[in-house]
């Protein structure tokens, strides 16, 4: 009889400390308020539609438009053309990269790299534009979430 107690004290609290454990156990209330809205964060990041990424994939690939010097990996070319996976630019300055789409760029480079020659113009729509940088911010590896029409509302397309 004192063995089958043992037993069932010794299973209760194996699983008495199963259930602390797997139910978060030894963490503060604040830690798991932030473990659980990291969790809400990521998955409440936006993503563009289908129809935008598919857009934004058949311009990447046209000839001589974005394919041209980012290549088909969007790794560019080093020191020649800008690599764009992993772009700090891109995933920081969503509305920037949708201004030098549309109205290309005269200084393209960054604190370690000068690119020789300027950007040219690519598109003439903002939503073109948008669609291209959403399918490059959701390419390649990269996960950078979406750039919408209306945070490019104020950006203005320079006459050509």
């Amino acid at each position: 009889m004192k063995t089958r107690n043992f037993i069932a004290f010794a299973m209760a609290g194996f699983f008495g400390l199963a259930m602390i454990t797997s139910c978060g156990g030894g963490k503060t209330g604040d830690q798991s308020t932030t473990d659980t809205t990291a969790v809400k964060e990521v998955a409440a990041q936006p993503v563009p539609t289908a129809e935008q990424m598919a857009m934004g994939k058949t311009i990447f690939e046209t000839p001589g438009k974005c394919i041209t010097c980012h290549q088909a990996t969007g790794q560019g070319i080093p020191n020649v053309f800008p690599n764009l996976v992993g772009s700090k630019f891109l995933l920081e300055s969503k509305v920037l990269a949708v201004t030098q789409v549309l109205n290309g760029s005269a200084k393209v480079g960054n604190k370690t790299v000068k690119y020789p020659a300027p950007m040219p113009p690519q598109l003439a729509s903002k939503e073109e534009a948008v669609a291209v940088i959403n399918y490059v911010l959701n390419s390649f590896g990269n996960k950078g979430g979406v750039v919408t029409m209306d945070d490019v509302k104020d950006v203005v397309v320079d006459p050509r």
